[in-house]
Formats: C-alpha cells, sequence, structure tokens
C-alpha cells in the first residue's frame, strides 16, 4: 500500500550532500506533495516553492514549530546539519511525531553508528547523538526506516578542494585507512524511494557507501582519471589538520566531530562496504572517479 497523504522534509535548505534539496525535488517530480521546512527565508527557500513544495519556516529545537509543520503530515524526513543540539532534536522530533500519528518517519543517521554501543563509542559527540537517537526513536515505537550513509563525497569540495585546486593534493589526515565515501545524491535517491513507498522499509536500516572501499592513495587515483592530471594523496598529521580546521573558524561542535572523523579513519574505522544504494534504488552507487567527473570545476578541471 502507498500512502499519498503529505510528506515533510526537514532541512530542505540542504547543506552537505544537499538531500533534502533534492529529496524534496525527486518527490515532487513524482507527484508527490511535499512540505519543506527550512531555517529562514532566502533565495533557497524560494527555489523550492517555485518549484511547488509548501515552504515552511521553523526551527527543530522548538516544539511549538516542530508540531506546526508535522501536523497534516503522513510521512517524515527527519534530518539535521551537525549540531550541539541534535540529541534534543531527535527526541522532540519523536514526541510530537507521535502525537501527529505519523505513518513513517525516515532518519537520517550516520554509518559509524552501526559499529557503536554503550562499551563501544567515538570521541565525537555528534556521532554520540546520533546513537542515543536511533535509541530514543527505537524506544518511541514509531514507525522508523533507519538511513546510515557513510561520509559523504560533497565533503571532499570543503576538506580538499582547495588543496587540490592549489597543489594537486589531497591533504587529509586519514593514514591509511580505507574509506568508502558515498554521494549525497544516492543518498537523496534512497530517501525519496522510501519515502514514496514505506511500508516494506519499516523498522529497516540501510547503510550506505560508495561502490569500493580504498586508502586514499586509490581515492587521489580515481580523483587523476577524472581531472585528467595526477593528484596525489598527502597525509597530514591530526595537528596541522587541527591547525587548518581552526582558521576556517567552524563551529567548535563541528570542528570536533571533524578531528574525530579523522582519528577514526586512520583507526580503520571507516573502512566499510555496503549495498544499501543497490538495494533500494537497483542502481549501483556512484564511484569517486564519476563524482568529481560531475564536479570537475569544483576541483580545478573540466567536467567531461
Amino acid at each position: 500500500m502507498v500512502d499519498d497523504g503529505l510528506i515533510l522534509v526537514t532541512g530542505a535548505a540542504g547543506q552537505v550532500g544537499s538531500v533534502g534539496r533534492t529529496v524534496t525535488g525527486l518527490l515532487l517530480d513524482r507527484g508527490f506533495p511535499v512540505r519543506a521546512m527550512v531555517r529562514r527565508e532566502d533565495e533557497r527557500a524560494a527555489s523550492l516553492r517555485a518549484a511547488g513544495a509548501q515552504v515552511v519556516v521553523g526551527d527543530l529545537l522548538e516544539p511549538g514549530d516542530v508540531y506546526r509543520v508535522v501536523s497534516g503530515c503522513s510521512r517524515v524526513y527527519f534530518s539535521m546539519s551537525p549540531s550541539a543540539g541534535y540529541l534534543e532534536a531527535t527526541v522532540t522530533m519523536a514526541a510530537v511525531a507521535r502525537e501527529a500519528g505519523v505513518n513513517a518517519l525516515v532518519n537520517m543517521s550516520q554509518m559509524t553508528v552501526s559499529e557503536m554501543s554503550i562499551q563501544n563509542t567515538t570521541p565525537s559527540h555528534q556521532q554520540r547523538q546520533h546513537w542515543l537517537g536511533e535509541q530514543a526513536l527505537a524506544w518511541s515505537g514509531l514507525p522508523v526506516v533507519t538511513i546510515r550513509p557513510t561520509m559523504f563525497l560533497e565533503s571532499f569540495f570543503q576538506l580538499a578542494a582547495p588543496s587540490i585546486r592549489d597543489r594537486d593534493r589531497i591533504e587529509l589526515p586519514f593514514g591509511r585507512g580505507k574509506t568508502s565515501p558515498v554521494a549525497g545524491a544516492d543518498v537523496a535517491q534512497v530517501v525519496a524511494a522510501v519515502l514514496a513507498d514505506p511500508i516494506p522499509h519499516l523498522g529497516r536500516i540501510y547503510e550506505l557507501t560508495g561502490p569500493q572501499s580504498q586508502d586514499m592513495d586509490g581515492i587521489a587515483r580515481e580523483f587523476s582519471e577524472a581531472l585528467n592530471r595526477e593528484i596525489t594523496y598527502s597525509d597530514v598529521s591530526p595537528e596541522k589538520w587541527e591547525e587548518g580546521l581552526i582558521r576556517l573558524r567552524l563551529p567548535e561542535h563541528l570542528t570536533g566531530h571533524l578531528l574525530a572523523m579523522g582519528e577514526l579513519h586512520r583507526a580503520g574505522r571507516y573502512d566499510r562496504q555496503a549495498e544499501g544504494v543497490q538495494r533500494v534504488t537497483g542502481r549501483p552507487a556512484m564511484s569517486v572517479r564519476e563524482f568529481v567527473s560531475l564536479h570537475a570545476e569544483e576541483f580545478g578541471g573540466h567536467r567531461s
């Protein structure tokens, strides 16, 4: 059975990976009515409205706002950028969704949670909140579908594009650790497919990665092939990585999360490969080479 009711997409303006914005477009293209929740009125909100979404402004940390935007929606996509208030937002959404009688809640988590427990955690407070958030949603009794993507390929825009453009190097503190980054477009396709027909997916957890787990030298080779010039990997020290993040003046919570991500990569905790994208969409996940070819300008190249 497919429920044709109103679908709420939180984080619809999009940040890393722009998953919410892409999900909104995919659902609208399929003819579903979509309520798109954004933090503020800006050009991104105007674009969503022009595409046909019902745009609402609200704060996921304000229960009144959450109740207002969830009311009348049968399905909810819950996602929030890394934030010190993430767990509060998750529990607020759970309480409101129960009150409103939501039929399906698709929760954007993180793949690191798959290896976490009470006695096996990570230094990232964001990842700890994701783990606790999943516990709270399980306790809520809500019909939940959990999406656990690994590192987004779009992360390279901010973390590596400047050094690739200027020095033909990926400068990250990942050591010899392997990784399998996933494209935000693939994550969005999975989320949209689940929201379009959630019944077969209720209670399931989908882990999403790229098609291959490889070390950063392998990642650099795929960049080289896509950009038609040699790109190498330069392993930077955690101390130098921290100095660079501080210069970016990111929020302290996000800086801590990125530092932990580097530490976990070095420890081999991102060496994962899953078939979630193929399983839900019927198509293989996008490779690093394919992604870089699509976004070559970001890395000082030309789109092929």
